[in-house]
């Protein structure tokens, strides 16, 4: 079974509006643009969270093919992996800031 690697644009992380717009909360809880658009940090989580479905999409893939696959295949798998390691990774990352920024604003209004 052939695992093909996604050509599609690696994770950027998107820049701030320009002109230091407020963001402004939706009836969900999310904060979007002014313009209804989603917030850069909401646009950069979603896009790990697309890396990390198509991880273990991959992975998946591979136990489902078992031991059929030749050197190409394993070698898009490595590639699937890696790439799934570090949106994992990155993830990890953001949680422990925003937990570290929380813990901060929650001692400044002690």
């Amino acid at each position: 079974m052939p695992i093909a690697i996604s050509r599609e644009a690696r994770l950027a992380v998107p820049s701030a509006p320009e002109g230091g717009a407020s963001a402004t909360a939706s009836a969900g809880g999310a904060v979007a643009a002014p313009d209804g658009e989603p917030s850069p940090f909401q646009r950069l989580l979603r896009g790990i969270g697309r890396e990390v479905e198509r991880g273990e999409s991959t992975v998946r893939r591979a136990i489902q093919a078992g031991g059929a696959m030749g050197a190409p295949e394993l070698l898009a798998l490595q590639a699937g992996v890696y790439r799934y390691s570090e949106s994992v990774d990155l993830a990890a990352k953001l949680v422990d800031r925003a937990s570290s920024g929380v813990k901060t604003v929650v001692q400044g209004q002690s």
